[in-house]
């Protein structure tokens, strides 16, 4: 594990993004060394897809991680990350919902969350159906969730070379997130971009980047 690799890609690509996106760094499948190495250069911000991974990260690092995550999230496993957790981007049912939100009120924290849409070509991704959104925005309206706090959107774009269906698929979550401000005007975040696409992302507004692989290599 060489850190000067790893400290260089961090000021590559913070540069890249400048001030106005930030960088979620994805730490799965790395060493405790090339994490740290992370975290001695002054990144914050980590993530994880799964929340046992997750727990296991978070103890090897300080107390000052701000910890999301950002894969598929399974309600049985809320309880483990409330108490903590400071943004979950990948929320996608009115049951997940309901599940962050009572967990939260035991908690007593508010919980930041992100609403996941599906825009991509691959049925396997997860997310709200673009065609459902307005209609899960409304659901959400008529809730009581005093300990939820939506921030914003994200999404996935298909793993593919073409750009052109990238940047399609990145103007759709645009017109998706549009319809969130008209809700709640408050939720500007949007995790969009990641190692293979992010600089497409940030020609769309990206106000998050969850980048890996790029970090690293």
């Amino acid at each position: 594990m060489d850190c000067t690799i790893i400290e260089k890609n961090l000021k590559r690509i913070n540069h890249q993004l400048g001030s106005q996106c930030k960088l979620v760094a994805v730490s799965k499948y790395r060493s405790e060394e090339e994490i740290n190495c992370l975290y001695q250069n002054g990144q914050r911000i980590f993530a994880e897809n799964r929340v046992q991974a997750l727990l296991e990260r978070r103890e090897m690092l300080p107390d000052d991680v701000e910890w999301h995550l950002i894969g598929h999230l399974q309600r049985n496993k809320v309880k483990y990350l409330t108490s903590f957790i400071s943004l979950i981007h990948s929320v996608d049912s009115i049951s997940l919902l309901k599940e962050i939100n009572k967990r939260g009120a035991q908690d007593h924290r508010v919980i930041n969350c992100l609403l996941q849409v599906h825009v991509a070509s691959e049925e396997s991704k997860f997310g709200i159906k673009a065609d459902r959104f307005s209609e899960f925005l409304d659901e959400i309206s008529e809730l009581e969730l005093p300990f939820i706090s939506i921030q914003g959107i994200m999404a996935m774009a298909s793993f593919t070379d073409d750009e052109e269906q990238i940047r399609k698929e990145f103007k759709n979550t645009i017109e998706l997130h549009n319809e969130l401000l008209k809700v709640y005007p408050k939720a500007k975040e949007r995790s969009i971009g990641m190692s293979s696409d992010y600089h497409l992302a940030l020609e769309n507004g990206s106000t998050m980047v969850r980048i890996g692989s790029k970090l690293f290599e």
